[in-house]
């Protein structure tokens, strides 16, 4: 038995308790509160001394010439179940961060983390030898190592990989936050994410879902014969969207463009073109507020389905929604906030005006009297009610009253025409349009409708909205020539949806922010 297994219980403890060997306390107020880095004082000064002592040593500090073999996540499996203290003599290369040390002047115990996750490796002066040994010491919390070495068991059984070799690949400048009282500060994590990343495995774990689902979205798709496409990003006319455009200027055309609010006219086009079943995957440009539920950048997929409609694409809907929980979860049923949300289809469909009559205190034969829905209106305090035609009087109430309680899938479906601008109407009553919304969690997770294909209804339709613009409509849609030219030479009935990926995310991870599962969230400028 290995001299060192009796230490091992102690080392554990100071893992656990946080009293691990670190630097980082003095960090913590800089990463928490962004002070400036010359605040860090000797501990910098220490770690570039480190830097050019390496050099001397002649080890280049941010070298690229290691290789690594294996992963951490690799050998833990392989021997979790295997018994014994020397577990076999198999060497593995693996390279991470350093996370903890404990040190015990001619041996240390390290817990190197890397894309897998963390394992314990072992490195001792009579085994690495003198020099390399004397490398270590100048290694800190947060360095990038690589280590070769044979798996072992400690007599507290925990997996140890006892290095034979030791590489420096990267020094790290500023020392990672404490364990326990390290980045907890949520701006901070945001603004720092690879920090965050680093020291939160559970953040890392949302990004990892957040992979999964979009690649599960991109198969279910593709094996249901729909095309993966990409539309432009920056669009001479804004529209596909009711929302206010971010602006830019191209200096060699010397005209305006806009960072797209939708994809939807490109993507009708290529209807138009025969390309019957598409999608796409990316990104959305909204000039709007920041809140938990809306980032101006944010991720849709939008897809659209030749000879289909609206019914169809509730039913691909939940079953594609249900197929990833079920993947993702092995259940269809799942926690988010607090209450149990169920996937399981079919789900409860409801049109607009039953909705409200169900959630608002106002009844059924009411809500289709205007001015009686304008009484209600009053009565709650909704403001710039009585500006609002009946269509979007309508919508606002129910925005206002009805959407934070469908907490289950809900289809919200039979919209007001004069908030669908770019939807068919329906066959038997034209005032309304076949249009649907899913609320899941009280929030809105995907927009789809019958696609208007009518060139001269739609023209008229836009013409309409150029109107309300003038009057002083922000979200009004523009006029789009090219795009009433497009439908003109003919576009096969068809059904499209929207699917907003990061609030799907969301509520796949149990996530109240949008942006935590957003990589880097905008914020505002630090001061």
């Amino acid at each position: 038995m290995l001299d060192w297994y009796g230490e091992l219980g102690y080392f554990q403890h100071s893992i656990y308790s946080g009293n691990m060997r670190s630097n980082a306390s003095e960090l913590n107020t800089y990463l928490d509160k962004g002070e400036k880095m010359e605040e860090l004082g000797e501990l910098l000064k220490n770690r570039r001394a480190k830097i050019e002592k390496l050099r001397e040593m002649g080890v280049n500090p941010f070298a690229n010439d290691f290789r690594v073999t294996n992963i951490t996540s690799e050998i833990v499996e392989k021997y979790k179940d295997v018994e014994g203290e020397e577990l076999s003599d198999e060497k593995f290369t693996i390279a991470g961060r350093i996370m903890a040390v404990r040190s015990f002047g001619k041996a240390a115990f390290v817990i190197l983390q890397d894309r897998a996750g963390k394992l314990q490796v072992f490195i001792q002066k009579n085994l690495v030898g003198d020099e390399q040994y004397e490398l270590f010491k100048l290694m800190d919390i947060g360095d990038i190592i690589g280590v070769t070495g044979t798996p072992v068991r400690t007599r507290t059984g925990e997996l140890t990989l006892k290095v034979e070799n030791l590489r420096h690949i990267c020094k790290s400048l500023l020392p990672l936050p404490e364990k326990w009282h390290g980045l907890t500060d949520v701006e901070a994590r945001y603004r720092q994410r690879w920090v965050d990343l680093t020291v939160n495995p559970e953040a890392k774990e949302v990004f990892i879902k957040r992979n999964y689902i979009i690649s599960y979205i991109r198969n279910y798709l593709r094996q249901k014969d729909f095309v993966e496409v990409e539309t432009p990003m920056m669009h001479p006319i804004p529209g596909g969207g009711a929302a206010r455009p971010f602006v830019t200027h191209h200096n060699t055309l010397d005209m305006d463009l806009y960072l797209r609010v939708a994809p939807e006219l490109y993507l009708k086009r290529l209807l138009v073109g025969g390309m019957e079943r598409v999608f796409e995957i990316n990104r959305n440009f909204r000039n709007e507020g920041v809140s938990t539920r809306h980032n101006p950048e944010f991720t849709m997929m939008e897809f659209y389905w030749a000879y289909a409609n609206y019914h169809d694409l509730m039913d691909l809907t939940e079953d594609l929604f249900s197929k990833i929980c079920m993947d993702l979860h092995g259940t269809t049923k799942i926690e988010y906030q607090g209450k149990i949300i169920d996937f399981t289809p079919p789900w409860q469909r409801l049109t607009v005006r039953d909705a409200l009559a169900k959630y608002g205190d106002i009844s059924r034969e009411d809500i289709e009297d205007h001015a009686k829905l304008l009484a209600y209106a009053k009565k709650i305090n909704l403001p710039n009610a009585e500006n609002m035609v009946y269509g979007k009087l309508l919508m606002e109430l129910v925005d206002e009253v009805v959407e934070h309680n469908f907490i289950q899938p809900t289809f919200m479906y039979e919209y007001p025409l004069a908030v669908s601008p770019l939807s068919r109407k329906n066959e038997q009553n034209p005032e309304w349009v076949d249009r649907f919304e899913l609320i899941i969690g009280g929030m809105e997770v995907a927009n789809a409708f019958n696609e208007l294909n009518d060139p001269i209804d739609q023209r008229l339709r836009l013409e309409d909205q150029v109107r309300q613009k003038a009057m002083g409509d922000e979200e009004a849609q523009p006029m789009d020539d090219e795009f009433i030219k497009a439908l003109e030479f003919g576009m096969p009935p068809a059904a499209g949806e929207g699917i907003g990926i990061d609030r799907l995310v969301m509520l796949m991870t149990n996530q109240a922010s949008i942006r935590e599962v957003i990589l880097f969230p905008l914020l505002r400028k630090e001061v």
